[in-house]
C-alpha cells in the first residue's frame, strides 16, 4: 500500500528535471499522475511510459500554464482520466528563457501559479494539499541578495509565493493545505545550467558556498515527502544552504 493509493496528482513542468523525478515518485506511492509539459511531448511520454513500466498510472497533458486553456486542460485531465484530484505540485518556473515577452517570468512564476489553483479549488476534496517549489534565492530575496541575472525570476517567484499564501484562508475554508518547499540550486537543472551559462562559474561558486548542492533526484524526493508530510498549512521546507540561515 502507497501512501497515496487512489489519489490523483498534477505535477506541473513535469517532462523532465525535478518535476519528472516528482512525478515518478508519486506514482510509486499509488498516485495517479498527470504529467504537464508545454512543448516537449515525447519527453512527457516517457516519463508516462516510465511510470507505467513501474505499474503505476500516468497521463501526459500538453498545457500552457499561461493561459486560461492551459490550466483548465490540467484539471479537466485529472478528473477525466482519474474521476479526482488531491495533490497539485507547482513545480513549473522559468523567466531566464530567450525570445519570451518582458513580463513571462511574473505571468509564469505568479499569475499561473493562482490561477492554476483557483481551477483545481472546486473540484479538490477535502484534505487535499498544493506543494509550491521555489527557490532559496526567491524565497530569501529580500534579505538575501542573489546573482543579478537571477534577481528578476527570483523576484516574480517570491511574487508567486506571496500570492499563493494569501489564498490560504481560502484554502482552510476547504480543508486544503498549502506547503511551500524551498531549495538552493540544485545541480543539473535547466535553470542552474541558464545561470551559469549568463555567470561562467556560477553554479561552481555556490556549491563552495553552500558546501553541496543537492542532485534533482535528491530534491524530487523532498518535494514528494512533502505531498503527505505531518505538517501545518503554510509551512516551508528548507532543503539545502544552510548559509542562507546564519
Amino acid at each position: 500500500m502507497g501512501k497515496l493509493d487512489g489519489k490523483t496528482a498534477i505535477v506541473t513542468g513535469s517532462s523532465r528535471g525535478v518535476g519528472a523525478d516528482v512525478a515518478k515518485f508519486l506514482a510509486a506511492e499509488g498516485a495517479a499522475v498527470v504529467v504537464n509539459y508545454r512543448q516537449k511531448a515525447p519527453r512527457a511520454n516517457k516519463v508516462v511510459a516510465q511510470i507505467a513500466e513501474a505499474g503505476g498510472r500516468a497521463v501526459a497533458v500538453g498545457a500552457d500554464l499561461t493561459t486560461q486553456d492551459g490550466v483548465q486542460a490540467l484539471v479537466s485531465a485529472a478528473m477525466e482520466n482519474f474521476g479526482s484530484l488531491d495533490l497539485v505540485v507547482l513545480n513549473a518556473s522559468g523567466g531566464m528563457e530567450s525570445g519570451m515577452a518582458e513580463n513571462y517570468a511574473l505571468q509564469l512564476n505568479r499569475d499561473a501559479q493562482v490561477n492554476l489553483l483557483n481551477a483545481a479549488l472546486p473540484v479538490m476534496t477535502p484534505g487535499s494539499r498544493v506543494v509550491f517549489v521555489t527557490s532559496h534565492q526567491a524565497h530569501f530575496i529580500e534579505t538575501v541578495p542573489t546573482m543579478p541575472e537571477y534577481e528578476p525570476v527570483a523576484k516574480s517567484k517570491r511574487a508567486g509565493e506571496d500570492a499563493l499564501r494569501a489564498l490560504i484562508p481560502n484554502l482552510a475554508a476547504e480543508d486544503i493545505s498549502l506547503v511551500v518547499v524551498s531549495g538552493d540550486m540544485i545541480e543539473g537543472t535547466v535553470t542552474a545550467t541558464l545561470l551559469d551559462r549568463a555567470n561562467p562559474g556560477a553554479i561552481e561558486a555556490r556549491r563552495a558556498e553552500a558546501g553541496k548542492l543537492y542532485t534533482v533526484a535528491e530534491f524530487a524526493a523532498e518535494i514528494a515527502k512533502m505531498a503527505t508530510a505531518d505538517v501545518e498549512t503554510g509551512h516551508t521546507e528548507y532543503v539545502g544552504g544552510a548559509d542562507y540561515f546564519k
